[in-house]
């Protein structure tokens, strides 16, 4: 893989986004029916926040009693929004930026996606999958 590459060849141009004002319950199905782990959050293609599946399971962890578990949850993605469990302040970085700029933001932070975003407009996601990815296949022995 060549780090000095633009992001814009490693990241994930197809999104599943969602808007501030979704039901959890919409949010969770999507995490549930899609192989994803972050959603990001969008008011038009401004990215506003993100949501983690992590975040998610978090929001959703429960008492020790399954069935008052399960009830609470069923009224909690009924009734909370994806405003009420977003993560704010995201780092972003460009579409023309290396992709060595996105290690050292993994490096040095705790989470693992990063939104790309070109004059204010979500383009797509680098995760850290996608990084593991393109170490695999730049080193696949043919």
């Amino acid at each position: 893989m060549n780090v000095l590459a633009p992001l814009s060849t490693i990241m994930t141009t197809d999104l599943i986004t969602v808007v501030s004002s979704d039901k959890l319950e919409k949010i969770k199905g999507i995490f549930d029916a899609n192989k994803i782990h972050h959603i990001p959050v969008v008011d038009g293609k401004e990215i506003v926040g993100i949501i983690s599946k992590q975040d998610m399971l978090y929001f959703l962890k429960g008492m020790a009693n399954k069935e008052e578990e399960d009830l609470l949850n069923e009224a909690r993605l009924q009734h909370y929004k994806a405003e009420d469990i977003m993560t704010l302040g995201i780092a972003k970085l460009e579409s023309t930026d290396r992709i060595a700029v996105a290690l050292e933001v993994f490096k040095e932070n705790l989470f693992h996606a990063i939104p790309i975003v070109d004059n204010n407009e979500l383009q797509g996601i680098v995760t850290t999958y996608d990084i593991i990815v393109a170490v695999a296949d730049h080193n696949t022995v043919s």
